[in-house]
């Protein structure tokens, strides 16, 4: 229960900080500080894991604040730019996810339908951050990991078993009709000895 009240205030702290970097960026930058703007942030930082545009615009709905997805849009590209947002281009879609104060970690894509979620490996994280590239200085990464995930993975397996189910029973079928077309030749051949 402490742990929950904890991170519910240490929830509301970041979203205090965001908000605050948010207005400073719109500012120095010469942007409208709306409220749908900062409405849209919030909702971010509360979210928990990565969204697209459809999942943040049903979430705004359902929170009856009225935004438009263009204004969703807008607002993810300004985000992105003040770097507190992060998108992903995953196959032939964008995901977003917070980036201030996110843990480092890295992505498991499924092939399959698609979902994405998060891993977090120390190992890779502590290589990566202390690999020194040549004239290169580093300041963040991403890992995307592909495969196919275990929900699919026993999909698969469940279609799989009835495909060769549904084959084996052709195949009884087929040996059926030729056994009956077998027996049908020898009874011609008996009747007309």
């Amino acid at each position: 229960m402490d742990k929950r009240k904890n991170s519910a205030k240490e929830k509301e702290v970041i979203i205090e900080e965001v908000k605050q970097l948010f207005s400073e960026y719109l500012m120095s930058n010469r942007c409208r500080k709306t409220p749908e703007r900062f409405a849209i942030l919030e909702m971010i930082y509360r979210w928990e894991g990565h969204f697209d545009i459809d999942e943040l615009y049903l979430a705004m709905e359902k929170s009856k604040f009225r935004v438009s997805k263009a204004t969703i849009y807008n607002t993810l590209e300004i985000l992105t730019q003040c770097k507190l947002v992060h998108k992903h281009q995953l196959g032939g879609s964008s995901t977003y996810e917070k980036s201030y104060r996110a843990e480092p970690h890295h992505h498991l894509v499924c092939l399959q339908c698609g979902e994405v979620s998060e891993y977090h490996f120390d190992g890779i994280r502590q290589l990566i951050e202390e690999t020194k590239f040549p004239k290169f200085k580093q300041s963040q990464y991403a890992l995307y990991i592909y495969g196919i995930c275990s929900k699919c993975t026993r999909l698969n397996g469940r279609k799989k078993a009835a495909e060769t189910l549904r084959r084996k029973k052709a195949e009884g079928k087929k040996k059926v009709k030729k056994l009956n077309a077998y027996s049908k030749t020898k009874q011609t051949k008996k009747t007309k000895k």
